[in-house]
């Protein structure tokens, strides 16, 4: 359950992070274990497990989270980035609260895994 995950930890000042942006709705943090000279995660501050359980009535929260993507990249000083939103374990999710991963800093490749 997504309130029970490192990431709801986090948010709760259990276990610090490196914050880069935080506001009512969202929280971005470098991930630990970077896949790029640059890679921040952007977390809803409410606990949805993935993109698949969300619903219509976080239309607004999801765009939200995907503009907050965007400034933190910028903010980064990245021009070129990718966002990325995995939902299942077998898509590369670990954690199983809504993440938003931007990844940038150096050439990424296509396709992905």
């Amino acid at each position: 359950m997504a309130d029970d995950t490192i990431f709801a930890r986090i948010l709760r000042g259990e276990i610090p992070c490196d914050e880069v942006y935080r506001d009512d709705r969202c929280l971005a943090f470098r991930d630990v274990a970077p896949q790029a000279p640059v890679h921040v995660l952007v977390i809803p501050s409410e606990p949805i497990e993935s993109l698949r359980s969300a619903g219509e009535e976080h239309e607004a929260l999801l765009g939200h989270l995907l503009l907050v993507a965007a400034r933190v990249a910028k903010q980064e000083g990245l021009e070129d980035w990718r966002t990325v939103i995995n939902s299942g374990a077998e898509a590369g999710q670990t954690v199983f609260h809504l993440h938003v991963h931007v990844i940038g800093g150096r050439p990424l490749s296509w396709p992905p895994g």
